[in-house]
């Protein structure tokens, strides 16, 4: 159990206290007055390291607000079992609750009494607890990422009622009704990464089993904005985590992009559509692609989309205007590409990662962290735009003749009756 640790990490924070203290520096052109001179910049650069557990911890070093986060690459959807469908999101939901020796109320009064935010996520492929807060107070919360949940009933109550209303707001949004399908058609609906994301029908055992294996130290990465010293935190980590759950040592699991068809009428005037290709590219390469589907869909109302191990393009049209959208999509994925406008799509996707890293310490934390997960290393913007630039013409024209070689996947909702179908789609690439 992690309860001691927990504990010494929350003693620590009680001892601190809420002191501030301000030292002034002499102005030598006004005596008397504190220099407001600022201090010198330093680019954000990170450190890795892997601990002896199996985690993997990264930090850099100049943000002035620290987002610290627990990635695990085995909580998502992607890696439940049959009968554990809906296990992620009901785990996403019990985040800071209950565990360790310390009662929910007891974790979150002490999120609140250091000024943290806390937030969790979760998708198909990996699930994410973390909190933003003051440099100061960033190390004594840590714990809380990998408390021992012990599933009090009244807290896996509240965790699916909670999933339940997320399910339920998701399924009102089209384009999240239209992600899960194509996800449907792109994996198969009865593999994990193709079943439904929003679903709350795992029972206590499963919910519990699924967290036990999935939400442990072994795999996972703790990322942290704002540490300046990478070694101490290191070794800080290690020891609040000497008693953590260590989760299953199994490899996340990996899925065969098969493509495929998801269809879903519905009594409303509106078409959404959307056609997805299997890709091994890497994530720039792949959001270059996304942007130069755009680019090239701009005039049709299409856009593209890209994610890890999937490229296309989606749109939405009413009545006679789905055959407009039909063509459109057919061309934005077909048409040679200028020079020019594979320079604007590395452009635009560069500056999409830049500025991922550039809106807030969330951000930043977010993009290392997917770093790491993909390449094991991530060290500063420069070599994360350097990834963009090396990018040449002939890379983007393969990438895009590789993925149009698989079976596409389709997906629609909606009024569809005007919609081709997948096997019509697929002889035009």
């Amino acid at each position: 159990m992690a309860s001691i640790a927990v504990r010494r990490g929350i003693s620590a924070l009680s001892r601190k206290g809420r002191q501030f203290s301000t030292v002034l520096v002499a102005n030598e052109e006004f005596p008397g007055l504190p220099d407001t001179t600022p201090e010198t910049a330093n680019a954000t650069s990170a450190s890795v390291t892997k601990l002896s557990s199996g985690l993997t911890v990264v930090s850099e070093d100049a943000s002035s607000t620290s987002t610290v986060t627990m990635t695990f690459p085995k909580g998502g959807s992607g890696s439940e079992q049959f009968d554990e469908q809906g296990a992620a999101l009901i785990n996403k939901c019990l985040a800071f609750n209950s565990g360790s020796g310390l009662s929910t109320v007891m974790i979150l009064r002490s999120i609140e009494n250091e000024g943290a935010i806390p937030f969790a996520s979760v998708d198909r492929d990996f699930a994410t607890v973390g909190y933003t807060v003051e440099p100061d107070n960033a190390q004594g919360l840590i714990p809380l990422l990998a408390t021992d949940c012990t599933f009090e009933k009244w807290d896996v109550r509240d965790a699916k009622i909670l999933a339940a209303y997320q399910a339920a707001q998701a399924n009102k949004i089209a384009q999240e009704v239209l992600t899960e399908q194509i996800y449907a058609a792109a994996y198969g609906a009865q593999s994990p990464m193709g079943r439904p994301l929003y679903c709350t029908d795992a029972g206590a055992y499963e919910i519990a089993s699924f967290r036990t294996r999935a939400y442990g130290l072994d795999g996972a990465i703790l990322t942290a904005t704002g540490i300046k010293d990478h070694a101490t935190f290191c070794s800080n980590v290690e020891e609040l985590f000497s008693e953590a759950p260590a989760g299953s040592s199994d490899a996340a699991a990996e899925f065969a992009y098969i493509g495929g068809e998801a269809r879903i009428p519905a009594p409303i005037e509106y078409a959404h559509l959307a056609i997805a290709f299997g890709s091994d590219a890497s994530t720039p390469l792949r959001n270059v692609l996304k942007h130069c589907f755009s680019i090239a869909g701009k005039e049709g109302g299409v856009s593209g989309f890209a994610t890890k191990g999937l490229v296309g393009v989606y749109g939405g049209a009413v009545g006679e205007g789905v055959g407009a959208l039909d063509s459109a999509i057919t061309e934005a994925l077909t048409s040679k590409l200028t020079a020019d406008t594979i320079n604007k799509a590395k452009t635009a996707a560069k500056a999409e990662a830049l500025f991922g890293m550039d809106c807030g310490s969330k951000g930043l934390a977010a993009t290392m962290t997917a770093s790491v997960m993909e390449s094991g290393s991530f060290s500063n913007a420069t070599a994360l735009a350097a990834e963009y630039d090396v990018l040449s013409e002939s890379d983007v024209n393969g990438a895009i003749a590789a993925a149009l070689k698989s079976n596409p996947s389709l997906a629609a909702i909606g009024d569809i009756s005007d919609v081709p179908y997948q096997g019509t789609f697929a002889t035009r690439f």
